[in-house]
């Protein structure tokens, strides 16, 4: 596991290369219907940045959940309490709030059952099996852009 340089606390698992620069892309083109690709102002730049992440889909309600860790979109996103999500041609403004630890084991749970079969989701939950570990944000507004 590694941590970043300016918060040795900051539980993170960093993507082997392999799954940054080739499987992210190679999900987005064959798998499109589950890969969203987030917006979000840099929490020090202030510069948009830009990942793709998945969107859970649970009783009614949407949330991402950072499957790696304190990733530094989670970090970002709690920052700025809003980002931006663009799916399949379309693209929505969403503000976000976070979700208790206490309450997110449900949510992780939804998720692997979803999702746990990618490479590298299941490992990452598997090394960091706390719910506290995992950033997870419920979209609480969302407003198509046209």
């Amino acid at each position: 596991m590694s941590t970043h340089p300016a918060d040795t606390s900051r539980r993170y698992l960093r993507p082997p290369w392999f799954a940054r620069v080739v499987g992210n892309r190679m999900a987005a083109r064959f798998r499109p219907e589950i890969v969203w690709q987030l917006s979000v102002d840099g929490r020090q730049s202030g510069r948009p940045r830009r990942v793709p992440v998945a969107v859970l889909e649970h009783d009614g309600e949407r949330y991402l959940i950072a499957a790696r860790g304190q990733t530094d979109w989670a970090l970002n996103l709690t920052a700025a309490g809003h980002g931006r999500l663009d799916h399949e041609g379309r693209t929505e403004d969403i503000e976000v709030t976070d979700v208790p630890a206490p309450a997110r084991p449900p949510l992780i749970d939804a998720y692997l059952a979803l999702y746990g079969r990618m490479p590298t989701v299941g490992a990452s939950f598997r090394a960091l099996p706390d719910p506290a570990d995992h950033p997870t944000f419920r979209i609480t507004r969302s407003t198509p852009r046209t």
